[in-house]
């Protein structure tokens, strides 16, 4: 395993993060272990989860990922070899179950980081995220920005200042955003340098073969400030490793279960999927290893999550770090963008 710090920090992560989010949903406790202890002994020592998960979200599964991994942490009794992130909703109908009139304000943000301490067993968070912004802006692949400053929900300095009481107090370590826009970013920057804030550790976006709207404009925030992106959905929900193509839709897949969570499927995906597998097959290359290599060997990414539901997945999904993809190669997969342009914003 390859490690590194992210910048700004003490924490000093392996460039793969497990992502958690089957956890309680298509995964059981046991499989959620079998996972944990195999990342751990391939040398992964970041996980990602969230208050949220798993996912798809329901009252029913309410918070079982934590729990899960709080648990293992238990039995295992390897806090101290762990870095942990989790994440705190910002409003939507959906989590409506989690707490009435949630915000990332004060309460519910304290609320959030206590609940997420108890399922977790631990006594501190190492990264702590907002998993999306309060206010009305762009996020989840959405497009056409509407401003409606009505929509604006908690000012971002109160909510940064909640944050440093909370890394005051030995809660926290670091704090993140996640699913963030370029000016969400820089504002929050500007808010932590004008009022001794804590500054921003990370960004945790979608970024893969079929969404590289980073480039745009983020990566350069990324760059500048020296921040690291976490990038999520390297795969696109799978779509990237081809088992998609041709109408396949495998027994117990993700989108076979949640044929909803068809982003990474449109017409123009599809065509950009294909190529890519395509291309991978020609050089005798598994396709999820490359989409994962070309993401994790960014300069601007910390670390890689990605997530699995089987040990076999995630054996593919981790030894990608070890993946060096040549100079031309990486030309190929320029070409391939060039004629399909972000098809999966």
């Amino acid at each position: 395993m390859k490690y590194q710090k992210l910048t700004n920090t003490e924490l000093n992560v392996s460039r793969i993060c497990l992502g958690t989010m089957t956890f309680g949903k298509q995964n059981t406790q046991q499989q959620a272990f079998q996972q944990l202890d195999y990342a751990l002994a391939q040398g992964v020592n970041f996980i990602d989860t969230a208050e949220l998960y798993p996912v798809p979200t329901a009252a029913a599964t309410r918070c079982l990922t934590e729990e899960y991994i709080g648990n293992w942490i238990e039995q295992r009794g390897n806090r101290d070899q762990l870095v942990i992130g989790t994440k705190v909703c910002g409003p939507a109908a959906m989590v409506e179950y989690l707490r009435p009139n949630i915000a990332l304000n004060e309460l519910n943000i304290r609320l959030a980081v206590e609940g997420s301490l108890k399922r977790l067993k631990t006594d501190y968070i190492d990264l702590y995220q907002l998993h999306w912004p309060d206010r009305q802006t762009n996020f989840f692949g959405q497009l056409g920005y509407e401003h409606n400053p009505a929509n604006d929900g908690t000012p971002l300095r109160e909510t940064l200042s909640v944050l440093k009481q909370l890394v005051d107090e030995g809660k926290i370590r670091y704090v993140g955003v996640s699913n963030e826009s370029p000016w969400g970013v820089m504002r929050f920057l500007q808010l932590a340098e004008e009022f001794n804030l804590p500054k921003i550790a990370s960004v945790q976006n979608a970024y893969s073969l079929l969404n590289r709207t980073t480039e745009i404009a983020l990566a350069e925030v990324l760059y500048r400030e020296n921040i690291h992106l976490l990038p999520y959905s390297p795969l696109g929900f799978g779509v990237l490793t081809g088992k998609y193509l041709q109408g396949g839709l495998p027994k117990n897949s993700r989108l076979k279960l949640f044929p909803s969570y068809s982003r990474y499927l449109t017409p123009n995906g599809i065509t950009a999927t294909a190529k890519y597998v395509a291309l991978a097959h020609s050089r005798n290359i598994d396709p999820a290893q490359m989409a994962i290599a070309y993401v994790a060997n960014k300069p601007f990414v910390g670390s890689t999550i990605i997530g699995a539901t089987n040990i076999e997945q995630l054996s593919t999904a981790i030894s990608a770090i070890d993946l060096t993809l040549d100079a031309e190669l990486l030309a190929e997969i320029e070409a391939i963008h060039h004629a399909c342009h972000n098809p999966c914003p």
